[in-house]
């Protein structure tokens, strides 16, 4: 099957967000924590996370353009503090279903069965049920004038995880921890590692490492 500019814009709406939405990948699948200075909490499933820099430890983060009420971005710009909690096998679904429609006085931790967990005096909430916690501080946001996006960049300055999934080098086995990855939209998978391999270089074949 062959797709054009044309032919994609002719697609059915839903065909075509499926079909785009696919094409990046397998993607994060992290449960964004917030909650606004009246202590009114909100969850929301996020796909769009990614690495922006170890010194000092950076995530950047996509929102879609604020066109109808985000509830989660909008706490995380109301008190520049906010959580991503990785998505694991055990809360999948409940995990999906905060991506409702649901008021803003509704708590998506409430409405799904989700734990709000206040760890080491962080002012945004943690999800308890999952394993790899992440508090993060707003440093930047900016709208992307292309398409009217929004990118979110926050220093990561607590982390939570089981001392089990992280290796003697400091790598964390996120599968030792059963997280999750998206595609598309709606579908969620499990992964399976092939290796790791040592640090490229030109004069010589990558290596398999071997880890304890």
């Amino acid at each position: 099957m062959f797709f054009n500019t044309q032919s994609l814009n002719e697609l059915e709406q839903r065909y075509r967000a499926h079909l785009i939405n696919s094409l990046s990948g397998f993607k994060s699948a992290n449960l964004l924590g917030t909650v606004d200075k009246h202590g009114q909490e909100n969850l929301s499933i996020v796909s769009s996370v990614f690495h922006l820099g170890a010194n000092p430890a950076l995530f950047g983060m996509i929102i879609r353009p604020h066109s109808v009420p985000r509830h989660s971005f909008e706490n995380l710009l109301e008190t520049g503090f906010y959580t991503l909690n990785h998505v694991n096998e055990d809360i999948v679904t409940q995990a999906h279903q905060t991506s409702a429609r649901y008021e803003k006085e509704q708590s998506e931790f409430t409405e799904t069965g989700l734990t709000a967990e206040y760890l080491n005096d962080f002012k945004a909430p943690f999800v308890k049920e999952s394993e790899i916690k992440m508090g993060l501080k707003l440093v930047s946001e900016q709208v992307i004038e292309v398409n009217q996006t929004h990118l979110v960049i926050g220093e990561l300055i607590a982390l939570h995880c089981p001392d089990s999934v992280i290796q003697p080098d400091g790598f964390i086995d996120i599968e030792a921890a059963n997280t999750v990855a998206i595609t598309g939209l709606d579908s969620y998978h499990t992964t399976c590692k092939i290796n790791r391999l040592s640090y490229a270089k030109p004069d010589s074949k990558p290596k398999p490492l071997v880890t304890l």
